[in-house]
């Protein structure tokens, strides 16, 4: 079907007139109130085991601590000497402490609010558009084309410390956001959520194997894959394409690249791609200057036993991932499409379309169950209602964005997790989108694997399409 008469037929079905009146399938948009997300686990808010309870109110207090590049009073340094936000939960707030992007993104006031006094903000970071991080591709060329025979795809971080009174002499250029604009060698990434992340890393490789071998039975032309840890060959499952293992390991590296703090997960200061002779110009990474900023030596995030009280002893990573691992998941709700309330049986019949038009296939309501936890009963034998199946897929040219990172190739997503999409603002990998409907039709293009579930989408009539999108509302 062409784009042409795909539209047609969706405007076809989409619109029913009625005494002069028309009615169509509307996104019910994000549902407000509070749903209980961003909390902690049963066991975890009883204290099972001892102790863990403090781990989790440790690790949420300093998850939203702003991180200052030194002399911070309250011991928050090291951030710098490149950053694209000064606090985990800044980025992550959305509808609660652990989410996504919020409805005003912090990262459009740090040029003029102090945070970075020295930079300018990108024309792509709004008062109220998405959080984001930018990537480039590829490098550049010497009349600035992006040279397509040398991959890049390293995060750009989006400002530097340069002018802050605690930053010293340090003073570093931002990327060249304009030049990759006018190439057409820039893409975005958005934050990915956190609540219930502690199930998917307790999820078995031979859970998801298995549930993967059931997965590609079907006439969908679906065939996921994994991405795979490139030091013991296993699964790994965060981030957008699945590249990191484990969420010590996801955090570490959003504190060292998002952040600009070393950790002892990632224990040296981050020069942009290039800037290491990586593909780029041959640099020398970081001037003399911009190193250390914190005083404090390598790596500015460590462990410190002296600490009191008991909580303080782990590091901000450790502490970091704790949370996260203990945070529960987003429970399900009512929902509200112009001001009236959604029947339940509407929204299980918006389920049950879920599955017959192919959407489960992917977005698997549970890939499994999990292994026993060593951390709290919380995370033992649970059903890890995701609606994801944790594997990587081909999703066409609309949403490809030419960055491979491990097993992922360029048009290669990890299945999103579907649990809290009631209350998300921004939509698909780099937040293009508000709207559902448009998040659904970006899943159709050449080489997507679900091009034919979101044709079963365009097929069905209005109100199987309102139903749909109501129940996605309720997740």
């Amino acid at each position: 079907m062409t784009k042409t008469a795909k539209l047609a037929s969706v405007l076809s079905l989409a619109v029913l007139f009625l005494g002069g009146i028309a009615f169509a399938q509307t996104d019910p948009g994000v549902q407000s109130g509070n749903r209980g997300t961003g909390g902690a686990f049963s066991s975890v808010l009883a204290n099972s085991p001892s102790g863990i309870l403090a781990f989790f109110t440790d690790g949420q207090n300093r998850f939203q601590a702003v991180e200052a590049v030194s002399n911070s009073p309250a011991g928050n340094n090291g951030l710098g000497p490149r950053f694209n936000s000064n606090s985990c939960s800044s980025c992550h707030g959305q509808p609660a402490v652990g989410g996504t992007g919020a409805a005003v993104n912090p990262e459009f006031s740090f040029a003029s609010n102090g945070v970075a006094p020295g930079s300018t903000t990108p024309n792509f970071i709004t008062a109220n558009g998405p959080t984001r991080e930018a990537r480039f591709p590829f490098f550049f060329n010497s009349n600035g084309s992006a040279n397509l025979n040398s991959p890049n795809g390293g995060v750009e971080d989006l400002f530097t410390v340069t002018g802050r009174s605690d930053a010293g002499t340090c003073s570093l250029q931002q990327p060249s956001f304009n030049a990759a604009e006018a190439a057409n060698n820039i893409i975005f990434r958005i934050p990915t959520p956190t609540f219930g992340t502690g199930l998917i890393e307790n999820l078995d490789d031979s859970t998801l194997l298995n549930n993967q071998l059931a997965n590609n039975n079907n006439n969908l032309g679906i065939s996921g894959s994994f991405n795979h840890n490139g030091n013991d060959g296993t699964i790994t499952r965060f981030g957008w394409k699945a590249q990191n293992k484990s969420l010590h390991i996801f955090t570490g590296e959003a504190y060292n690249v998002e952040m600009g703090i070393s950790n002892e997960l990632f224990p040296q200061d981050r020069p942009l791609p290039g800037e290491d002779g990586n593909g780029g110009s041959g640099l020398t990474g970081l001037p003399s200057n911009c190193l250390n900023l914190s005083g404090t030596g390598y790596p500015e995030d460590t462990s410190n036993p002296a600490a009191t009280p008991n909580a303080a002893v782990l590091d901000d990573v450790s502490a970091f991932a704790n949370f996260m691992r203990l945070l529960a998941p987003p429970p399900t709700g009512g929902v509200v499409l112009n001001g009236q309330q959604v029947s339940t049986s509407t929204i299980s019949a918006g389920s049950a379309l879920f599955s017959s038009i192919g959407c489960a296939n992917c977005h698997n309501p549970t890939p499994g169950t999990t292994q026993v936890s060593n951390f709290t009963g919380s995370l033992s034998k649970a059903p890890v209602n995701a609606f994801s199946d944790i594997e990587i897929h081909h999703m066409g040219t609309g949403l490809a964005d030419n960055v491979s990172q491990g097993n992922a190739g360029g048009d290669q997503f990890r299945t999103a997790p579907l649990w809290g999409l009631g209350q998300r603002i921004f939509l698909l990998h780099d937040g293009r989108t508000t709207n559902l409907l448009t998040a659904i039709d970006a899943h159709e293009g050449n080489g997507s694997e679900a091009t034919t579930v979101e044709q079963n989408f365009d097929n069905l009539n209005s109100t199987q399409q309102q139903e749909l999108l109501d129940f996605l509302r309720s997740l």
